[in-house]
């Protein structure tokens, strides 16, 4: 592993991983995206478990290498039990009032509510991440959550399947059984994983990090701790950019061994906030963009989608997306 550049830029704290969404199965922004973010320099690419997507973000690879990328890491999601990244809003269209102004559909980072294929509102399930923004604005209380779990018998043939470089597990507290379960799961798809991220936000304690860990040293992985601040809100503005910084803060010395990565809320402020204590700057391995890198391309997915096109085929405009997201990895490249 001495020669991989994704080490190296753990090593160095230069790691950036670009987040397509646990439960986004969008095809054609995927493709778009990671071609994109793996041109601009990114160490890994992270989508769902999803032939489709695995193979819409390959295309995307595919097509960055061409153009002189570095291959990054192909990394997948899954869960070890119910958790906000896997799950999609929804609600019938046929409840929703022809008069209703729609506020759900204006809050909806990923354009996923619009027109039913009945001429009604809907949810549009390939683009729906799970963010939850479209649940309290509905006035009339009509949208849902409906989870997507995993079953168990699926995992090791679909990891078989997939050949990710490495593998994200979100965990949340009292799950230490269904973590180890998972992780059996993995192993009995003997893939041979450059590294298994952990996922977790503030309410999963210490102890039970330490708990796993140790279950990942007794399976042979190598971790990456995934400070999950505020999941799925970089794009939301400035201020969620302190709250990955701030569980660094909080738990960079009781970790376990492994790279922590700073997720959940960060966005173009997230480096400054983390420069304000030389300290916690030190701890940091890197960081995962998701919604802001989303977000800051969406006019141009959405315009050439007008023009029947894919972005990646659009001559005069992957240009400007590629600038754009540059703009957003290269401070963390360029960390000295």
């Amino acid at each position: 592993m001495t020669g991989d550049p994704a080490e190296a830029a753990l090593r160095a704290g230069r790691w950036v991983k670009w987040i397509a969404g646990a439960s986004n199965q969008d095809l054609a922004a995927i493709e778009d995206l990671a071609g994109l973010y793996a041109l601009a320099g990114v160490h890994c690419l992270d989508v769902a478990a999803d032939p489709a997507v695995v193979a819409a973000a390959r295309r995307g690879m595919d097509w960055a290498q061409a153009r002189g990328a570095r291959r990054p890491w192909l990394m997948v999601s899954l869960s070890d039990g119910q958790d906000p990244h896997f799950r999609k809003a929804w609600f019938a269209p046929e409840r929703c009032p022809p008069t209703c102004p729609r506020p759900c559909e204006r809050v909806c980072p990923a354009l996923a509510i619009g027109l039913s294929a009945t001429g009604r509102p809907g949810v549009l399930p390939e683009r729906c991440y799970g963010c939850g923004r479209c649940l309290p604005a509905c006035p009339l209380g009509l949208i849902e959550e409906r989870d997507q779990v995993l079953d168990a018998d699926a995992v090791a043939p679909l990891l078989q399947a997939l050949q990710p470089d490495a593998l994200e597990l979100h965990t949340q507290p009292g799950r230490q059984l269904a973590f180890a379960e998972r992780l059996a799961q993995v192993a009995a798809s003997g893939l041979r994983l450059r590294r298994l991220a952990v996922s977790a936000g503030a309410e999963v304690s210490l102890a039970e990090l330490w708990q796993r860990f140790a279950a990942l040293r007794r399976c042979g992985h190598r971790p990456l701790w995934q400070l999950d601040g505020r999941p799925m809100s970089g794009d939301v503005g400035d201020g969620t950019a302190r709250a990955a910084v701030t569980l660094l803060s909080h738990r960079r010395h009781g970790m376990p061994p492994g790279p922590l990565q700073l997720a959940g809320g960060t966005n173009g402020r997230s480096l400054s906030q983390l420069r304000r204590s030389p300290q916690l700057e030190r701890a940091c391995a890197g960081v995962a963009f998701g919604g802001v890198a989303r977000r800051q391309l969406q006019p141009l997915l959405r315009e050439a989608q007008a023009r029947g096109q894919r972005l990646l085929e659009a001559q005069d405009l992957w240009p400007e997306a590629l600038a754009l997201a540059r703009n957003l990895v290269a401070p963390w490249l360029e960390r000295s």
